[in-house]
């Protein structure tokens, strides 16, 4: 009965020995007497026990590595502190477990000088506009070298690159005098925009000024023009009436005797206005003058 119960025991722990359940996104190196035999997958497998035995165990996943800072020299030999993240994925479980003792430290040393390397190349101020160029570089250089390794290099980032304390000092300063030229450059701009606008606006005032003074007077003339004209035909109006009524019976009495009010009035204005009046020789002669006025008008209404 004990050798039964102790047969079962042993029977069990082979049974749970030969059954091995590998998880989703592992792989497990299987070897047989020391030698490679087989890659578990995920999922049920069975293994001769004490014959076979799980050498390795790899993850599938992507993992990320992080790379310690170091200093790199630039090539304008300056001094940089760098250190980055890489992103690498085990694809060959086998040369994994057998091409390198480590493979995590060897893409860890091998991202380090490939780093320097490529900085190496670039002087400083194409470090910080050149960051792309330099990660594609680094996984170029690591995703040939790693493929031996059965592992694949998916991205390299750079997260800081620090350089000496004068050296960042001196960018600083750089960077406020560059902010302070683009301001008085636009300044200045500002400035000479101003003084265009102004004469532009100075120069239009001065056009549209001149334009009104001369439409006032083109106007003014037109209407002094148009009253010239007006008080000729006013004029030639008031003539043609005359004419008409000294033509009538009684005209002629009526402009003799218009003659002789003017003429009158024109002695008392002479004498209102100065002390010294020069008269005609025949004054007294009042009917005379009016003879030989109204004799004119006889004429210019014969012609």
């Amino acid at each position: 009965m004990e050798l039964t119960i102790a047969l079962f025991i042993v029977v069990v722990i082979f049974v749970l020995n030969s059954l091995k359940v590998v998880p989703q996104q592992q792989a497990f190196i299987l070897e047989r007497l020391g030698r490679y035999h087989s890659t578990l997958k995920p999922g049920l497998n069975i293994i001769v026990p004490f014959i076979d035995r799980i050498a390795y165990r790899h993850t599938l996943k992507e993992i990320p590595l992080d790379v310690p800072s170091q200093v790199c020299i630039t090539r304008d030999n300056t001094q940089l502190k760098v250190d980055g993240v890489l992103y690498f994925q085990v694809t060959d479980p086998q040369r994994a477990s057998y091409g390198s003792s480590d493979y995590v430290v060897a893409i860890s040393q091998l991202a380090q000088t490939t780093l320097r390397s490529a900085i190496g190349k670039m002087e400083l101020d194409k470090t910080f506009e050149e960051r792309d160029e330099i990660n594609r570089a680094v996984v170029a250089a690591l995703d040939e070298a790693a493929f031996t390794w059965g592992v694949k290099v998916l991205r390299y980032e750079i997260k800081d690159l620090v350089p000496p304390a004068d050296i960042l000092h001196a960018m600083q300063a750089q960077i406020t005098a560059e902010r302070s030229k683009r301001a008085r450059i636009a300044e200045s701009e500002g400035r000479k925009q101003e003084q265009i606008n102004l004469a532009t606006g100075a120069r239009e005032a001065a056009i549209q000024e001149s334009e009104g003074k001369r439409q006032a007077s083109i106007n003014q003339a037109q209407g002094q023009a148009e009253a010239m004209r007006l008080v000729a035909e006013a004029t030639a109006e008031a003539l043609t009436r005359v004419g008409s009524a000294i033509e009538k019976d009684g005209g002629m009495a009526a402009v003799n005797l218009k003659v002789a009010e003017q003429y009158v009035g024109a002695f008392a204005l002479l004498a209102k206005e100065t002390n010294t009046v020069i008269m005609p020789a025949n004054v007294a002669d009042i009917g005379g003058l009016i003879a030989s006025a109204m004799s004119v008008v006889k004429q210019q209404g014969a012609r």
